[in-house]
């Protein structure tokens, strides 16, 4: 295995592709922004059916993107492993977790979880790449870890416009967590490999065919002239916004920047569900801006890039 980027690749950490990193600020905004706006989704649609619905929508909407351009190789077996747990662990279990997490919890609550993505991309990191992990990371994750415990403890103080958040929401979050950090991790390696584009079409179709069984099974009893058409535009949004637009933002900006530098723009994902939840009239608790700080706190800590050492190259 080699960790050759060519000839071409800048060790240097001060000079960072400007148009590659608003492409990660664009991709996790609008994914903030639809974990708050599907909570209105889940109200009209159950969700084995809405994510088979957001998958299907999607692969018409990245049909031409299936192609493979001229310079990119055949698919090889290994990238072909990659592109399903990209799918599985990315796509189908983070959308499950997160759609029936929200179930349970308030999109405010969500946010200040979602926050702890970046301290996961970088715990998994040294799992999984052998990183090595700072002071400074092992604190930022504490400070996440915090945060986190601080809305899953919090119990009662609702009010008829925020929803009470459950242990098991809570849990189910943390997982989704945790799946998007490994479609960080894998994410990188296929961007070596396959165009953007294409990674998004593929890992889509994987999607798909994973969630149709049971979209199928939830489709055959739902009422589709129950949910208004205000709700079918959010859901054609979501699809696009979900499965196709995020997703080549993040790869096209992966591209360009690090693995663990890209974390830190997650910090934006919390921040724009936040926005959403309190646009939907969810009114932040003391304790969830106390996570909040503690959550973003951590994760600037752990992920924010470090003076490069002089022997290193």
């Amino acid at each position: 295995m080699t960790h050759s980027h060519g000839p071409a690749a800048r060790p240097s950490t001060h000079h960072l592709p400007w148009a590659a990193l608003a492409c990660l600020v664009l991709s996790t905004s609008l994914v903030g922004s639809y974990v708050g706006l599907s909570k209105l989704l889940i109200l009209s649609l159950p969700v084995f059916l809405l994510a088979w619905l957001r998958f299907g929508i999607a692969a018409l909407l990245m049909l031409p993107w299936l192609r493979r351009g001229p310079t990119e190789p055949p698919l090889d077996a290994r990238t072909r492993r990659l592109l399903f747990w990209e799918s599985f662990i990315g796509n189908f279990l983070f959308s499950i977790c997160l759609l029936f997490g929200l179930k349970q919890a308030s999109a405010m609550a969500a946010g200040v979880i979602m926050a702890a993505i970046p301290a996961a991309v970088a715990l998994l990191s040294r799992l999984l790449l052998g990183e090595r992990m700072n002071g400074r990371v092992v604190l930022g994750i504490g400070l996440g870890v915090g945060g986190i415990a601080l809305v899953a403890l919090e119990r009662g103080q609702t009010s008829a416009s925020q929803q009470h958040t459950t242990w098991l929401g809570a849990l189910l979050l943390i997982t989704a967590v945790f799946c998007e950090a490994s479609y960080v991790v894998i994410g990188k390696k296929l961007t070596a490999q396959v165009s953007p584009k294409r990674i998004s079409a593929l890992i889509n179709l994987w999607g798909l065919a994973l969630v149709t069984p049971l979209g199928i099974w939830q489709a055959l009893s739902f009422d589709f002239t129950a949910p208004t058409l205000s709700i079918w535009g959010l859901l054609l949004f979501y699809a696009a916004a979900a499965s196709m637009v995020t997703v080549w933002l993040w790869m096209t900006g992966l591209r360009q920047v690090p693995a663990a530098k890209a974390g830190v723009f997650m910090v934006f994902l919390p921040i724009a569900t936040g926005l959403v939840g309190w646009f939907l009239g969810e009114r932040p608790s003391s304790s969830q801006l106390i996570a909040y700080g503690l959550a973003l706190s951590g994760v600037v800590l752990a992920t924010w890039p470090g003076r490069p050492s002089p022997g290193l190259s």
